[in-house]
């Protein structure tokens, strides 16, 4: 394997990792207005995501910085022609990022409603537009002979790429759903099964089209044999049928496991299918950019290797140990509870003072 094939190799694993970790975020953030039943429940679902998700948006750091620096050509292209989508993306990542801290400014309920909302727009928004950039570069843009974006920003949507976009924020609900079920407790944990259970099948049967589509616009756009991306594809299919077994008998920690890996195969594909170009031009493919034409220096990429060889593992399991530190379920509302309750002696103990 070639270096630039090798940096090809590890940017793909980089979105399967941002896809798999920010999109149970996304996910628990797009089912803030319809799971809680209370403030209590509200504040548990921000706190299953709170320590994590900053981390988890590391990912997409990382992987912009690894095209920038292995390849800058399709960089500088994917980034100027999709200006307006990324820029789109930071506004509602920033308004995402911001509702965090200041949804806890204030006890007014229609101040932590707003901030509640804007997690909601920014989780949703943000997932449906990295579904229609990633699927773009397997779908083509227009390209000169120079390498240089020929469309606007309309191009960039198309059936198949709005279709991707869609289904994206439908398995990262997907996603979500089975990760509450292992991060909370009581009847917000049932909640979130009983949510699970109803996103199962439509988000399978959607995720499962667009693996299907994806490997059909391979063919036809990216000059592709059915086989290799037909590969993931498929047993993107498979993990996502077992989701749905294991949400209804109640496995959540296997249910889990499967939407993770139906997210990741989501990626895979596209860049399985992309390989071994990083962004196809449409209609004059010609024009497209290759892992070749695209890739920085030998020299600049042999010193990334060897940098990156050293820092992935320390990144890797500081992250496992901060998922491993924050573990515990998270307890919603308690049906029926009085507040006071807290307040009374327990049996044997001498009342306060």
């Amino acid at each position: 394997m070639s270096l630039p094939e090798f940096w090809f190799l590890l940017i793909a694993v980089l979105w399967g990792g941002y896809f798999l970790l920010e999109g149970f975020d996304f996910g628990v953030g797009a089912l803030l207005p319809f799971l809680p039943r209370g403030e209590r429940d509200r504040r548990a679902m921000f706190e299953s995501i709170g320590p994590v998700w900053d981390g988890n948006e590391v990912w997409l750091v990382v992987a912009g910085a690894a095209t920038f620096a292995a390849f800058p050509e399709w960089y500088a292209t994917a980034f100027s022609g999709f200006y307006i989508a990324l820029l789109l993306v930071l506004v509602l990542l920033i308004v995402r990022v911001v509702s965090f801290e200041w949804r806890e400014k204030s006890e007014d309920p229609r101040w932590r409603a707003t901030w509640q909302w804007a997690n909601t727009v920014g989780s949703i928004g943000a997932a449906f537009i990295w579904g229609v950039a990633l699927s773009n570069f397997l779908n083509g843009v227009p390209l000169d002979g120079d390498n240089h974006y020929a469309g606007d920003f309309w191009d960039l949507f198309s059936p198949y790429t709005v279709f991707a976009g869609l289904m994206v924020v439908l398995l990262f609900a997907f996603h979500g759903a089975t990760y509450l079920t292992l991060r909370t407790a009581g009847e917000l944990c049932e909640r979130a099964a009983h949510a699970a259970r109803r996103l199962a099948v439509p988000a399978t049967v959607g995720a499962g089209g667009l693996l299907v589509w994806t490997v059909a616009v391979a063919v036809d756009r990216n000059d592709k044999d059915v086989f290799p991306p037909v590969l993931p594809a498929a047993l993107g299919i498979v993990v996502l049928l077992l989701a749905v077994t294991f949400v209804f008998t109640r496995r959540s920690g296997w249910a889990f496991a499967m939407t993770a890996l139906g997210t990741l195969a989501v990626v895979a594909t596209i860049f399985t299918g992309l390989y071994p170009r990083v962004l196809v031009s449409h209609p004059d493919f010609v024009n497209s950019l290759t892992i070749s034409n695209a890739a920085s220096s030998h020299y600049a990429l042999k010193v990334m290797t060897i940098t990156a060889l050293i820092l992935t593992p320390i990144v890797l399991l500081y992250q496992a140990w901060t998922y491993y530190v924050f573990r515990a379920r998270i307890a919603g509302e308690t049906p029926g509870a009085n507040p006071l309750e807290a307040l009374a002696p327990k049996p044997g103990e001498p009342p306060a003072p």
